[in-house]
């Protein structure tokens, strides 16, 4: 249950597991709800100096309730937005003063309180002329302050940035070239035909290839799914100094006459990711349905018709599929991870055993205690992961900090090896003595260090005096790689009902032994 703090009648714009103060009421703060939303909006008065001094105190009392909840549940706040008032006189800049110290003091809370969100309500009603917004009639019968109508636009909205705040995005692009990224056709036009830079269609095509090098710098991966000669669009990258997206930004490429069904799925195992992580963006109709069709797990947009729609696409895309409240380090540095292993399974091929291809890769393991560096990604993970997800918790960094006050332990786990730095990508967590949560992002599979992550954990636990620890597995749609992971690490099958099975491990008993090609550093 989330517990919505608000000065007007709101609750039909939230779905059910809210509840709600009364009005201006900051008396009650339960402590069994999940989460807070904080709701304030301006007060329907007319004295501008008093709706100040109110809008002051609103400030106030979010500083108040966030003292008592502190720092262990999840607060959002919306900020506040100029729904409805009427100075009497343009230089009476009381209300805008006053709203903007409001929303500048929730910004600065959320400095202090790493719990607490700040949604740019804004955001929101910008899409909507200042008379839509209020439906008079419904504010003087409930005190209704925003207009009933846009309902469902409202939940819309706002699921999408409670998603965000739970940092779930789609993590990979998939481009078409011709008349995609630039304007004409390679094999026709030549590469200095295509149109891309100077007058119009050009720099709407090279503004478009501007924000996607913007978007991938956060890290959203960028790939090519292109029917042309593989040549002749290397040459493209290399020759044409227009071209602001060259071959180092994609992490991956088919450029063939192939099927783009074949090719989508050839990059996402290359990549080591799930089809359902992709967004498809291609001109053509025919092309757009048949990956609908064949991939109904990707997410396929349709393109705009005209060059000069390609800026509002843009921003469509990024609202929809990628946007996220904060972006970690690790998002960051994505394009290179995922780069880095391409080349790894080019250089696996050359060795005929597995365990001879691992020694070679300098295999360097960090397993490194929760703190307030690493809390965000670990949250990010538990949000994330799917495939190697052994029960699929997500979690919230505030959550996240109160499992580690309450005694629980956590570790997470960072890789390196000759071809780069994958940063953090797995962690465990432990409650007691029963392992709730354990995960790895799918990025760093596929070279058993899993097992040595696991070992490594179970060594540290038997090292501070425990005997026994005890797992489960919970199945879903995604994770069904791992129904038996704990059997292979050692583990005893207690029981299993409807899927879910659970294990122990005695640690006095055990094989914690770890492949000496790992190189393992503990924090």
């Amino acid at each position: 249950m989330w517990f919505v703090f608000r000065n007007h009648t709101i609750e039909r714009f939230f779905p059910k597991g809210y509840a709600f103060s009364g009005y201006d009421d900051i008396s009650v703060i339960p402590e069994n709800a999940e989460g807070y939303l904080w709701f304030y909006q301006i007060p329907i008065k007319f004295n501008q100096g008093v709706i100040a001094a109110e809008i002051d105190d609103y400030a106030l009392k979010a500083g108040y309730v966030l003292s008592r909840i502190g720092i262990a549940k999840q607060m959002v706040a919306l900020t506040m937005e100029w729904l409805y008032a009427v100075p009497f006189a343009d230089d009476d800049h009381r209300l805008k003063r006053a709203i903007a110290n409001y929303n500048e003091s929730l910004f600065l809370l959320a400095e202090q309180y790493p719990n607490l969100k700040v949604i740019d309500f804004n955001e929101f009603t910008r899409q909507y002329a200042i008379s839509d917004l209020i439906d008079w009639k419904y504010y003087f019968i409930s005190q209704m302050g925003l207009n009933p109508r846009l309902t469902k636009d409202f939940k819309d909205w706002f699921s999408r940035k409670m998603d965000e705040i739970a940092l779930k995005r789609k993590k990979c692009l998939v481009f078409d070239l011709d008349n995609t990224l630039w304007g004409g056709v390679l094999g026709e036009d030549g590469i200095e035909g295509i149109r891309i830079g100077g007058d119009y269609p050009g720099n709407a095509f090279s503004n478009f290839q501007e924000a996607l090098l913007e978007l991938s710098k956060s890290g959203v991966i960028l790939t090519i799914c292109s029917k042309n000669n593989e040549r002749d669009v290397l040459e493209a990258w290399e020759k044409n100094p227009f071209l602001i997206l060259k071959k180092e930004h994609f992490a991956a490429y088919r450029i063939n006459w192939a099927d783009k069904v074949t090719n989508i799925k050839e990059i996402a195992e290359e990549l080591n990711i799930g089809l359902d992580s992709m967004v498809f963006i291609d001109d053509q109709p025919a092309e757009r349905e048949f990956v609908r069709q064949m991939l109904p797990m990707v997410e396929v947009p349709e393109f705009p018709n005209q060059p000069y729609e390609l800026l509002s696409f843009f921003r469509s895309l990024v609202e929809d599929y990628f946007k996220v409240y904060s972006v970690t380090e690790e998002d960051i540095k994505k394009i290179q991870q995922y780069r880095a292993n391409a080349s790894r399974a080019q250089e696996q091929k050359k060795y005929g055993d597995f365990n001879e291809f691992l020694r070679s890769l300098d295999i360097q393991l960090t397993v490194e205690w929760a703190n307030e560096f690493n809390i965000p990604r670990i949250a990010q993970m538990t949000q994330k992961v799917n495939q190697f997800n052994l029960t699929t918790h997500r979690y919230t960094d505030a959550e996240v900090r109160q499992f580690l006050r309450n005694g629980w332990k956590i570790w997470c786990l960072s890789v390196a090896d000759c071809f780069g730095n994958n940063g953090i990508t797995g962690c465990i967590i432990v409650n007691g003595q029963d392992i709730d949560s354990l995960l790895l992002s799918c990025r760093i599979l596929g070279k058993e260090i899993e097992f040595a992550f696991v070992k490594t954990v179970l060594r540290i636990m038997k090292g501070n005096g425990m005997k026994e620890i005890t797992a489960s597995y919970i199945p879903t749609a995604k994770n069904v790689q791992v129904a038996e992971f704990y059997e292979k690490c050692g583990f005893s099958l207690i029981s299993e009902n409807e899927g879910i099975k659970y294990y122990k491990l005695s640690l006095d008993a055990s094989n914690l032994d770890i492949a000496d090609y790992y190189h393992i550093t503990i924090k």
